[in-house]
């Protein structure tokens, strides 16, 4: 049953999103959906199955487990459910903000995290473009922080499905006026602002990295307002894969072993 509701909510935005880049995006794509959404999409379902038959459900699992030992610092000293709820999602939230932020500044972390990066175009296809092993890393790494916090088991279904779903939105190709996006970027990721976070400009590659809520990036001043070049022109993706057509499936996969060995 859980799985049933991430994966409703999560088709259910991403539907909408795609909808939405349709009717009125926000920059002109030059490379081709076909090319690019063969790839994206294929990943996303390879992952998937990986999942399915590893981690899968693990994260909601390691929450009921916690809870039923009394494993976690919500389940050492109980607090109402409201709060609970709100500790959890607040703790996961700034949990992934540092795991992001690692990914970047860790080598060994960074072959896998490149694959996401490698994209020269951006939209909501672009949220499910990860190697999968940086997924199974990231499932790993959210189940100790499950376990620590003593997350309540709806909370983190909650968070699965905000973390999903603000990846789905702030990466998708939609047109946001800029008054209002500059207005909805105190309290959330927009796409304009998590944009800059593909640009080509290492600069603005090592800036916001949140996922949902945006005030960890002010909080921690790694927050950039505009990019150097227009939202609508701007390069994206890493320098030293524009020149080279967009990578394929099996391409993305190796990838990181490739610059392991290079190294």
């Amino acid at each position: 049953m859980e799985t049933i509701i991430r994966l409703s909510a999560a088709l259910g935005i991403f539907c909408l999103m795609i909808g939405w880049e349709y009717l009125s995006p926000r920059r002109i794509q030059h490379i081709s959906r076909k090319q690019r959404w063969s790839v994206n999409l294929g990943l996303a379902a390879f992952n998937m199955a990986i999942m399915r038959v590893s981690l899968g459900g693990i994260a909601y699992l390691s929450a009921v487990t916690a809870a039923n030992q009394g494993y976690g610092l919500l389940n050492q000293w109980p607090a109402p459910e409201w709060l609970s709820i709100i500790v959890t999602l607040l703790f996961l939230d700034f949990a992934i903000y540092c795991q992001h932020i690692v990914s970047h500044k860790w080598p060994l972390l960074w072959h896998l995290h490149q694959v996401h990066h490698t994209d020269l175009e951006f939209d909501a296809t672009t949220a499910v473009r990860f190697h999968p092993l940086e997924i199974m890393i990231s499932m790993l790494y959210k189940v100790l922080c499950i376990v620590v916090i003593g997350a309540d088991p709806w909370a983190v279904i909650a968070f699965e499905i905000i973390l999903n779903g603000a990846a789905t939105f702030n990466h998708s190709n939609i047109n946001i006026p800029p008054t209002i996006d500059k207005k909805l970027r105190w309290l959330v990721i927009t796409p304009d602002m998590h944009r800059i976070h593909h640009s080509t400009i290492p600069a603005e590659t090592d800036s916001n990295y949140g996922f949902s809520i945006s005030c960890w990036d002010r909080l921690c001043k790694t927050y950039v307002a505009d990019p150097q070049q227009p939202q609508t022109t701007m390069a994206i993706g890493l320098k030293a894969f524009r020149q080279q057509q967009e990578l394929g499936f099996m391409q993305l996969l190796l990838l990181p072993f490739k610059a392991l060995r290079k190294r």
